[in-house]
């Protein structure tokens, strides 16, 4: 009983991580239309800007100010590099996921000339350092609480966003019928580039709140970059609930797994071992739909 509580709720904390980081991925994807190759990178950004205001403000403006830096960074790049790319029209998608693994590179190149190779002394908050509760003498961090709040408050934010307000439904029916959505006097290319802005401060929060939680190092990115994709495949490409609950899904299953001596060395592969068997059994994800 013991190990069943405490890997059920170290796997739902680690779950909901990967939800805030794949929630803008999603959001990206499917308002946009846009495979981010780089979406990774912009998680790790928003660590290392973190870490820095950290040192000068402390924690709480950090976790305000750093997702806003990245969402700034994401707003510029959807503007003055990926809208110039849309504009050559033929064989998009492909210079979208060039242009975006280029930025990812030009990103992991920056950190490490800006704060340096190894990993950096990011903590978490001294007022959530101890422990929330304890179970059978095992303590539950404070800091993993926190997690879980941000990342509910995250989806609660976007499924109101998206379903009970008039924007949210203007900026979903930008994609489906931009020239309709122009005609009724909305600038159609700035909203896309809130959107991915929006979707990059996403990546930034994770940054933020992961960060100090897991090792900010320059790495990072690669770490979860393959993890978040497989999180999107599985929910179901541009579900957001499909994100959710692939992301708990896999959460639950890798933590279980580390705590078992015989499943302990196959945890790494079990995110990508279900990738492949909801592929052949459910193609467009769990909670996806047929395009047809």
């Amino acid at each position: 009983m013991e190990f069943f509580t405490l890997s059920l709720l170290n796997g739902l904390s680690y779950g909901l991580v990967l939800f805030m980081l794949s929630a803008g991925l999603t959001l990206i994807f499917s308002l946009l239309g846009v495979l981010n190759l780089a979406h990774a990178s912009f998680y790790m950004l928003g660590a290392y800007v973190a870490y820095s205001l950290t040192l000068v403000l402390g924690f709480w403006p950090a976790l305000l100010l750093a997702p806003l830096l990245v969402g700034l960074a994401g707003a510029a790049f959807e503007r003055y590099v990926l809208r110039r790319v849309h504009a050559h029209g033929a064989g998009r998608h492909k210079a979208e996921m060039l242009v975006t693994f280029g930025l990812a590179t030009v990103l992991g190149e920056l950190v490490q000339l800006a704060w340096g190779r190894g990993p950096v002394d990011y903590r978490v908050p001294e007022a959530l350092a101890g422990p929330l509760f304890t179970l059978w003498g095992t303590p539950f961090p404070a800091y993993r609480a926190f997690m879980v709040l941000v990342a509910l408050g995250m989806w609660l934010a976007l499924w109101l966003l998206f379903t009970r307000t008039r924007t949210g439904l203007v900026v979903q029916a930008a994609l489906t019928h931009p020239d309709a959505v122009q005609a009724l006097g909305h600038n159609v290319p700035r909203i896309f580039m809130l959107v991915f802005g929006g979707g990059a401060a996403l990546a930034g929060l994770a940054g933020v709140v992961g960060g100090n939680a897991f090792v900010t190092e320059p790495g990072m990115a690669a770490t979860v970059g393959s993890v978040v994709f497989v999180v999107v495949v599985v929910g179901g490409m541009g579900s957001l609930t499909g994100a959710l609950g692939a992301s708990l899904l896999i959460g639950v299953l890798q933590t279980f797994a580390v705590g078992m001596d015989m499943l302990s060395r196959f945890a790494p592969l079990l995110p990508y071992l279900l990738l492949v068997l909801v592929l052949l059994v459910r193609p467009q994800g769990l909670w996806g739909r047929r395009a047809d």
